[in-house]
């Protein structure tokens, strides 16, 4: 009779305690920990898209040979010395896609050059993304451009230059308009 009345007598305190804990204001009005408030300046940083266009490109040029040279120092330990893939994705070759076996990478896949620039300025490389100026980025553009028999070896990329390649995979997507 003893046991029973503290059973009981315990699993009302536990129900008081749920109730208690879910009808807290902690959790709604409180910090949770995650995270940190940013500032107007950080979101303006990360606000760097480039579209199909090119609308946003900034100014600067690159080479295939400046872009070779800082693809090996940068990216080759990742992506291989001729982009063929390492500990990263492979950004070269990929053939058809129209196979049971897709090989996507940046010359069988991707649509927009621009998008090459957009994701090498804000992603790259990967232990220091942004790190790289509006030149280097337009070079490492260039080289991977160059690896994937895109552009030729002379060829400048800049923010004129650069919309107007036409990628392998341009008409495999179908626009969505806005």
């Amino acid at each position: 009779m003893v046991a029973k009345r503290y059973f009981i007598f315990v699993n009302c305190v536990a129900v008081i305690g749920v109730l208690v804990g879910c009808v807290s204001g902690y959790q709604a009005h409180g910090p949770v920990g995650l995270g940190k408030p940013i500032s107007e300046d950080q979101v303006r940083a990360w606000n760097i898209d480039i579209g199909p266009t090119g609308a946003g490109l900034p100014t600067g040029s690159g080479t295939v040979a400046a872009g070779e040279k800082l693809y090996q120092q940068q990216c080759a330990s990742c992506h291989g010395d001729k982009g063929q893939g390492g500990p990263a994705n492979r950004l070269v070759g990929g053939g058809a896609l129209n196979t049971d076996k897709q090989v996507k990478t940046v010359g069988s896949f991707w649509p927009y050059p621009t998008t090459i620039f957009d994701y090498i300025r804000r992603a790259m490389p990967h232990q220091a993304p942004q790190s790289l100026t509006n030149d280097q980025v337009y070079a490492a553009t260039a080289y991977i451009l160059y690896l994937n028999k895109i552009i030729s070896a002379d060829q400048v990329i800049d923010a004129k230059t650069l919309p107007l390649v036409k990628m392998p995979n341009r008409d495999g997507f179908i626009p969505v308009e806005k």
